[in-house]
């Protein structure tokens, strides 16, 4: 009848009223808040609500239009027990549901007697007539409502929500009704689809010029972690994040509002050993799964991670704080069947109350698909830089074999004109002793001495050029008896002088004993040489063990060294003192360098000019070093 709600005669300016509404509204909830009012003038229910679906089919009602007879459920949350699976589905399939009497009594179809014993049951999904379960009418009942009508809201052909009418008493409505409604329902579909589909491609876009932005960045450097550090907004604007985090071989870099360094190291460890999921890990509760963060859920409650290196625990992360919130459910949503019980529907529908802590902001899959895409950018960089550095270095490899076949090549070759003018020197000089002059004679003097200096430099870059080429021998080596050996073939460069020897006893190793003899004998002669002008030289050797290597040193308080030029004392030709004070070649201290190296050892030193030096030197522990 005229004037009635959904009248026919009112049905056409009723849509046309809501068409032009709805291309005022700002968003979806607006959208959803107008659907509301005119579905419920048309098909004059108590009450009509739109109801969203989450991800975990959990609903919240996020739009209401009702009288004063039945209560509000605006934003309130239903657990998905309350819609399941199914019934889901029967609600994607039947866009118009309607309950007109929840006290109906069901009407049993009959089996025609001409079909098969067989055949599948009638298929009922989408026929307006179809009963629904008793536990749904108990449903309505102990909501108080006595009808109840649904729309199917679909996006992308999933089900988004519904639009949930409900009336206390019984109410029949008229097909044209049911189809204008459901009508609004496919408008406010494709609406929420266009409304969400712009604002994805509007975060998009602006997530893409970020990223792009810090590609820029990047690709003017090798350093990617120095890049990205000096633009923590765009970084953090990737992900939406509060703070981040770049962890790479150990180094890390912290930006924003983050846990401790300690903490970020701690939870890359943990990725790298629980995460099933390399390549990205995301959640808003860490605390669950990775208890450590309950210390630091006010900066990371939830965490966004992409690996970047296969080797190491090399990771992008982003963090997002605690948001401590007050979820509103319409009824208890623990109170589910038990397995086995028999499902009966919930008794009450009072709001009840669920404070939720440590849980931050869940990520999106825009979030997801963003910190992937950077992923995969930086892995591309530190690919290229490894593919560098192995060209690099079989460049490297190369002119190193060249270097060392040519230095070999050059002193072999040299040794012998060196030992000719050393020989005819001293012959010539012994030969015409008594016709030579002073100045004569001194001018031999000074061809002997240096042709033997630079012979001692031949002989120093061959045997150089040899510790790189030589085959290690290893075998047992009793580190005191060959120093002990090696202090005693030097007595005669210390003769004359008062020199306080410390020798303590040294555990064996297995190294190759030629070239442990060659350390010993660069060590002790240096710390012989760099006391010369002490009358009271003191010159000790020592040992320590760590769990990893023996370290041995040896200790003098000769002239030392001033340590800002520490750097260059293990390098070739390199002197941090003038020739004219002390002998020698620079090679010694290359040598010993390069034989420790090619033990897998290291090398340094200690010292404070004119009070001392101290040069150390490891091995590593081999089952069956001696204690």
């Amino acid at each position: 009848m005229p004037g009635e709600p959904g009248s026919l005669e009112d049905l056409y300016p009723a849509l046309r009223q809501f068409m032009a509404a709805i291309e005022k509204a700002a968003g979806t909830r607006e959208l959803c808040e107008l659907a509301s009012v005119h579905v419920r003038a048309l098909c004059g229910f108590d009450r009509a609500l739109v109801y969203q679906f989450d991800k975990g089919w959990n609903g919240t009602v996020v739009a209401e239009d009702r009288n004063e007879v039945l209560p509000s459920y605006l934003d309130l949350r239903f657990p998905e027990s309350d819609i399941p699976a199914q019934a889901r589905e029967l609600y994607r399939r039947n866009r118009v549901r309607l309950i007109a009497d929840s006290n109906y009594q069901r009407v049993p179809l009959q089996r025609s007697a001409a079909l098969a014993a067989d055949a599948a049951p009638t298929d009922l999904s989408l026929a307006t007539l179809r009963s629904v379960s008793p536990v749904h009418l108990q449903y309505m009942r102990n909501m108080g409502t006595g009808a109840s009508m649904s729309v199917s809201l679909l996006n992308e052909g999933r089900l988004w929500g519904l639009v949930s009418c409900h009336n206390q008493q019984p109410r029949r409505v008229p097909y044209h009704v049911r189809t204008a409604c459901e009508f609004i329902g496919q408008i406010l579909s494709l609406q929420i689809a266009l409304k969400e589909r712009a604002l994805a491609v509007e975060e998009r876009v602006a997530r893409r010029a970020t990223l792009v932005k810090l590609l820029g960045r990047m690709a003017g450097t090798e350093d990617f972690m120095a890049a990205l550090g000096r633009d923590p907004h765009s970084l953090l604007a990737l992900a939406g994040a509060s703070g981040a985090a770049i962890v790479h071989r150990g180094d890390c870099v912290l930006l924003g509002q983050c846990p401790s360094k300690q903490q970020v190291l701690g939870l890359a460890h943990w990725l790298t050993q629980e995460n099933t999921t390399p390549e990205l890990y995301a959640t808003d509760q860490l605390s669950q799964q990775w208890p450590e963060a309950a210390a630091c859920t006010d900066v990371a409650s939830g965490v966004l991670a992409v690996a970047i290196s296969q080797l190491h625990d090399s990771y992008l992360m982003w963090f997002r704080p605690e948001v401590v919130r007050t979820v509103r459910w319409g009824g208890d949503p623990r109170k589910t069947p038990e397995p086995g019980q028999a499902l009966s529907p919930r008794m009450s529908f009072e709001a009840w109350k669920e404070t939720v802590h440590q849980r931050s902001l869940p990520w999106e899959a825009e979030d997801r698909d963003a910190a992937l895409e950077m992923r995969t950018a930086i892995v591309d960089i530190v690919l290229r830089k490894a593919e560098e550095m192995a060209e690099l270095n079989e460049q490297l490899l190369r002119s190193n074999k060249e270097l060392e076949a040519f230095s070999y090549s050059v002193s072999h070759d040299l040794r012998a004109p060196f030992r000719h003018i050393v020989g005819y020197s001293e012959l010539l000089s012994s030969s015409a002793d008594d016709r030579l002059t002073d100045t004569e004679k001194r001018f031999l003097a000074t061809i002997v001495e240096s042709a033997k200096s630079a012979g001692t430099l031949v002989d120093d870059l061959l045997s150089f050029s040899q510790m790189g080429r030589s085959t290690l021998g290893r075998a047992r080596v009793d580190m005191r008896a060959l120093a002990e050996d090696v202090r005693q073939s030097l007595v005669m460069e210390y003769r004359g002088r008062q020199i306080t020897w410390t020798l303590p006893p040294l555990p064996a190793v297995h190294a190759d004993p030629t070239m442990l003899r060659l350390v010993w004998q660069n060590l002790l002669s240096n710390a012989v040489k760099f006391t010369r002008e002490r009358e009271d030289a003191v010159i000790e050797v020592g040992h320590e063990r760590t769990e990893s290597e023996d370290v041995f040193f040896v200790r003098d308080n000769g002239c030392g060294f001033d340590m800002r030029y520490v750097d260059k004392l293990f390098g070739v030709f390199q002197r941090l003192h003038h020739v004219e004070e002390f002998e020698g070649t620079g090679i010694g201290l290359a040598n010993v360098r390069r034989i420790i190296g090619r033990h897998g050892g290291r090398t340094w030193a200690e010292g404070r000019l004119g009070q001392g030096a101290t040069l150390y030197f490891t091995l590593p522990l081999i089952p069956g070093d001696g204690p």
